[in-house]
């Protein structure tokens, strides 16, 4: 009897360490980042994330892409030609409309990071998104929707219900792309654990290809679509890009079950404000000499729900008093804050310089949408017994990325790392400053060959020739592909600063911020957009006067728009003498 209660306790005992044995490899792959899966269980990295998740990503972002560059690429020609705006409102609008489509992203993020998480966010954006594109494709197809055509010289100018329904159809695309960018490359980054160096390594990489995958819809769409559009009809120019929207959800439904997901932190402004009030109010205590002194709890989690704990840095020592405990009054979060959540505070203080230095490049990268667009119409756009549209001369961009970004991930990196040492080859703030340099180049180049065309047009006599005779004299004048290579150089600057941006945003925002890191990036598209307007405003109003055409005229043969670009040349060099200092003190996020 004996012999068996032993035999039983040793059976029971190899049961229970054969249980333990499990429980510790099932715990050895579950991700060290805190991100659960769709049944909010700790995420296990062998059936969720990784590249497993992310091809459903990639090609959501893909479909989403060509659906926003297919009815924005060649919008200024539909407000010109359908709608019958002059050249610099329309410019205007576009580049408005464009600035809204990327400050939008900071209503998006807030509601990822504080409330709903990025998978529901991205799910409700995209339903309104689609919304505005089939409305989109109405106003362009339905004749009560849209103005008549022009009779000769005549251009009746659209109704106001004609309008409203345009811009409804507009902004609500607006929103819907808006509230969905800021989270899709946040997202994809999140099935990467970046506690583990195994799958941390594949962040870059994963980043690289994402905007690789953004290039791949917009080159579908500023030739196929482009064609269509000009060639063909709005109706079917809008009515694609709806569609392509519409499998964009679809791809994005079908990987559910694989993805992993942060949880949401609660509100970051929130949080922003208590590390403000708080260290005003304690602004008469003196900080301890020791750091450790500073508040915050214990154990390996922090207060903050889905973020790390961040170690503590010297700088912007002011708000360290918000984590000072004074024992005088009650302790809440508005009198006593961790030092994670101070160290959230200054990690945005620190970014904000880099931010801003990023404004200038999306200036030089609106002028593809605008003035490029505007410049190519006045250029021989006829290949043989084909007209090539001039917005689909934007294609060089994205084929330049589509080019360069696997030449920078397996060529460029690989080299570059051998003389620095780092893992990525370059740090995100270096990749960033030379794509500021070569954008600079970018509108050298298109300034140049703006005089060259005036040059031409002066020589042949077509200054004065109006937009119903120059077809017949297009053959006198430069070739549309003398654009190719500010295009070109354009797209080159993008790798290196945009997709920099992108990994330096994620990266370096605190855990339960990374969506509006995401969409401050963003924002600077949307103030490059409007510094882009406002600098048209300003030019248009101070060289129109007297009557003369000014800088960008209804007919550029009589502008110089070679000025213009000039004048951002000057404003990049002085950008970038601005980032350098930056960039070069800047101290990297470390957590605990």
């Amino acid at each position: 009897m004996g012999a068996m209660e032993e035999s039983t306790v040793a059976d029971a005992s190899t049961t229970k360490d054969l249980e333990n044995g499990e429980d510790l490899e099932k715990e050895s792959f579950i991700t060290k980042d805190g991100t659960v899966d769709w049944k909010n269980n700790p995420a296990d990295r062998r059936t969720t994330g990784g590249w497993k998740a992310c091809p459903y990503i990639l090609g959501n972002e893909c479909c989403e892409r060509l659906a926003y560059y297919g009815m924005s690429i060649n919008l200024v020609v539909f407000l010109t030609d359908k709608l019958h705006q002059h050249n610099a409102t329309a410019s205007t609008n576009v580049t408005n409309w464009s600035g809204t489509c990327d400050i939008t992203p900071l209503i998006g993020a807030f509601l990822a990071d504080a409330y709903l998480g990025r998978y529901w966010t991205i799910a409700a954006f995209s339903s309104v998104y689609f919304v505005g594109m089939v409305l989109l494709t109405l106003s362009a197809s339905v004749p009560s929707l849209k103005p008549p055509s022009c009779v000769g010289d005549v251009c009746p100018g659209a109704s106001p219900g004609q309008i409203g329904s345009f811009y409804l159809a507009l902004y609500l695309v607006a929103l819907g792309t808006g509230g969905i960018k800021p989270c899709v490359s946040t997202f994809g980054a999140d099935q990467f654990d970046d506690e583990d160096p195994s799958e941390k390594k594949y962040m870059t990489v994963f980043f690289n290809w994402f905007y690789f995958s953004i290039n791949v819809g917009a080159m579908i769409a500023s030739t196929f679509l482009v064609y269509i559009q000009q060639s063909v009809n709005w109706a079917w120019g809008f009515g694609i890009p709806a569609a392509a929207m519409g499998i964009a959800i679809v791809s994005f439904f079908i990987g559910s079950k694989q993805y992993r997901h942060q949880k949401p932190g609660g509100s970051p402004l929130t949080r922003i404000a208590q590390v403000i009030v708080a260290a005003i109010r304690n602004w008469r205590l003196r900080l301890p000499a020791d750091e450790t002194m500073l508040y915050e709890v214990d154990g390996k989690a922090s207060a903050i729900e889905g973020s790390r704990k961040i170690q503590h840095t010297a700088e912007y020592s002011f708000l360290d008093k918000a984590a000072i405990e004074d024992k005088s009054r009650p302790t809440t979060k508005w009198n006593l804050c961790t030092v994670t959540q101070v160290e959230e505070v200054k990690i945005l203080l620190r970014i904000v310089p880099i931010w801003a230095s990023v404004i200038v490049f999306s200036t030089v990268y609106a002028q593809m949408s605008t003035l490029f667009v505007v410049q190519g119409l006045k250029m021989d756009y006829i290949l043989g017994t084909f007209k090539v549209p001039s917005a689909s001369l934007s294609m060089f961009d994205p084929l330049s990325v589509l080019i360069l970004v696997p030449i920078y991930d397996r060529l460029l990196v690989p080299f570059v790392r051998k003389y620095t040492g780092h893992p990525q080859g370059f740090t995100q703030l270096q990749r960033m400053g030379i794509g500021l340099v070569i954008s600079t180049i970018s509108m050298v180049v298109a300034a140049v060959l703006e005089i060259q065309r005036l040059r031409v047009a002066r020589e042949k006599g077509l200054v004065d020739a109006d937009d119903k005779n120059f077809p017949k004299l297009l053959n006198a004048q430069l070739s549309i592909f003398w654009q190719i290579p500010q295009y070109f150089i354009i797209g080159a600057s993008e790798v290196f600063t945009f997709i920099g941006q992108l990994e330096f945003f994620y990266e370096q925002s605190p855990d339960a911020m990374r969506s509006l890191g995401s969409a401050l990036s963003l924002a600077t598209v949307a103030l490059g957009n409007y510094l882009s307007s406002l600098l048209v405003t300003i030019v248009t109003k101070i060289t129109r006067r007297d009557g003369k055409p000014g800088w960008i005229a209804d007919n550029l043969n009589h502008g110089h728009i070679d000025y213009f670009f000039w004048l951002l040349v000057a404003l990049s060099v002085v950008n970038f003498l601005f980032y350098l200092p930056f960039a070069y003190r800047f101290k990297y996020k470390a957590t605990k």
